[in-house]
């Protein structure tokens, strides 16, 4: 018999937001990557686009290395810059499990510090909701 797998759902992220009017935007996701649910994002502080944060600073994408918002769809932005909703701003509860973050991000502390980043934003890592 098989088996089949469930790709992640925005009820797996979100666990708790008080207004979606208040709390998600649109935002300019830059190109180059096939963004996942849950991907989180800094903002490019030159151009104003958003792109997976990293864990240190890029040249060319200053800004991007401070988590801001979290994606709640996914977005495949490999060829051009695509639009993407967003969670900007809190009070908002998101699933650490369910948050996908820029391959640079791969220890526990870089990870913690991006946790942290997003709770300045009022998005509230939680390990479970």
């Amino acid at each position: 018999m098989s088996t089949l797998t469930m790709a992640p759902t925005l009820g797996d992220l979100l666990k708790y937001e008080l207004n979606g009017n208040y709390t998600r935007e649109t935002v300019t996701l830059k190109a180059g990557t096939n963004y996942a649910l849950g991907a989180v994002l800094g903002r490019i502080t030159a151009s104003g686009k958003y792109r997976l944060s990293p864990a240190a600073q890029v040249v060319g994408d200053e800004g991007a290395e401070t988590a801001v918002a979290v994606l709640i769809e996914a977005v495949d932005a490999t060829a051009a810059d695509k639009p993407g909703l967003v969670i900007a701003r809190g009070p908002a509860i998101v699933s650490k499990a369910a948050l996908v973050f820029d391959p640079s991000v791969d220890q526990a502390a870089e990870k913690d510090a991006k946790h942290t980043q997003l709770a300045t934003a009022s998005i509230v890592p939680r390990d479970t909701a």
